[in-house]
């Protein structure tokens, strides 16, 4: 069964991709993944945070203390808990490009417009084939208006497009106020593909501290849905590349993701739980299913359920939350 498909003008021999995660932050773990056949890696993010506290540290070093011991490495405080500063990540890149045959996106997790985009350019230069863009950023501010968002985020997207030759694709989250408009605007920003979605870790409170502590918890198939409704939305209003990140978990997951419009599945929670192995597993049984199915390729299903292709466009719409709100009788 021909499972090809089109992702950022690259031919991949099926949908999945390892998603950023500690999986890829070793060469090993790497091949080990290309080695079970995975189409492409994206490596973890480096965070625009990373980038300026090491700007910061350099100027405290070299510019408020130039007479000071060069060996005086408290001038230099790395961030807490990274796995990769600045330096070693163009190295990382420079390293899984030379150890493996498949695409590598390097990805970078900022929210506003400054030098660190310049950043881009170099990972560029070190050899990634493509840029993951994580837009990841909760909006607190009361008096920042959704037009003000949005616009700082378009010119994020077109200040990178502007400084690489790469593909970038943009990782969004749901929750802005019209998603659609906003994806539109970002691919006439140089977006090549789209990534639904991030997903933002809620913190928890620990009663007997009284603290805020992180909290995160590996995806489930549930997760899916709101993936689908946006894929099958987005599917037939964008010419870019479309991958779904969260929520694919069975081989049935992804054939839901690929009928509303996905050209790429990104695989995180199901890699940790179920390790390299998972991706046969995937291939089998999306391969087994179209050809029950009298699909001849994977290609011919894509898009078949997506919101322009439905024969109940409104299914995505308001039309199924007042249909199953009317009808539902569980208390009966």
């Amino acid at each position: 069964m021909n499972l090809c498909t089109e992702f950022l003008g690259w031919t991949l021999p099926h949908p999945f991709i390892a998603g950023a995660s500690p999986l890829t932050d070793h060469l090993d773990r790497i091949k080990r993944l290309e080695d079970a056949g995975v189409a492409a890696v994206v490596l973890r993010s480096l965070f625009e945070e990373q980038i300026v506290h090491e700007a910061e540290a350099h100027h405290h070093a070299e510019v408020l203390h130039s007479d000071a011991h060069g060996e005086a490495a408290s001038y230099l405080p790395d961030p807490e808990g990274v796995a990769f500063g600045p330096d070693e990540y163009l190295e990382h890149v420079r390293a899984v490009k030379q150890a493996v045959g498949v695409p590598v996106l390097a990805s970078l997790n900022g929210t506003s417009e400054g030098g660190w985009i310049d950043y881009a350019k170099a990972i560029d230069q070190a050899g990634a084939d493509g840029l993951e863009l994580n837009l990841y950023a909760v909006a607190t501010d009361a008096g920042e208006s959704a037009e003000e968002i949005e616009n700082r985020t378009f010119e994020v997207v077109q200040a990178v497009k502007r400084s690489v030759r790469m593909p970038v694709v943009v990782k969004l989250s749901p929750f802005y106020t019209s998603l659609a408009n906003l994806a539109l605007r970002l691919q006439s920003a140089g977006a090549n593909g789209f990534v639904l979605f991030n997903r933002f870790f809620e913190p928890d409170i620990d009663l007997e501290a009284l603290e805020v502590r992180p909290h995160l918890e590996l995806s489930t198939s549930h997760e899916l849905l709101l993936r689908l409704r946006w894929l099958a939305i987005l599917s037939g209003q964008l010419d870019t590349s479309l991958a779904v990140s969260g929520g694919v978990h069975t081989p049935r997951d992804a054939i839901k993701a690929v009928m509303c419009g996905a050209h790429a599945v990104q695989l995180v929670a199901a890699l940790l739980r179920g390790g390299p192995q998972v991706l046969t597993e995937l291939r089998t049984g999306v391969a087994e299913w179209l050809e029950q199915n009298g699909y001849r390729s994977l290609q011919q299903m894509r898009g078949s359920m997506d919101q322009s292709r439905n024969p109940d466009p409104k299914a995505f719409e308001r039309g199924n939350y007042v249909r199953l709100l009317q009808t539902w009788r569980g208390l009966e």
